[in-house]
């Protein structure tokens, strides 16, 4: 039963950063769902960690691979 209630908590974290994503796209008015790179990321990036969103998270949200997220977000943290 444990199990099956993680899977769907899972399922709806997955859905969760799909309309955070989405939200974020339309306040930026972005409509380009292009394989370009995106300006900004960095920026998204560490304002979505101050959150307590997880590298993965971040980078579900953004469409960023994970190690390019954690060097976003350390780079900006070792500059402080």
């Amino acid at each position: 039963m444990i199990d099956q209630e993680l899977k769907l908590l899972e399922k709806i974290s997955r859905k969760m950063d799909v309309l955070i994503s989405l939200t974020s796209r339309t306040l930026l008015n972005d409509t380009d769902f292009s394989e370009k790179r995106k300006r900004g990321t960095g920026d998204l990036a560490n304002f979505l960690a101050k959150f307590d969103l997880d590298y993965k998270e971040i980078a579900a949200i953004l469409d960023a691979p994970v190690p390019s997220v954690r060097e976003l977000i350390s780079r900006k943290r070792r500059k402080k």
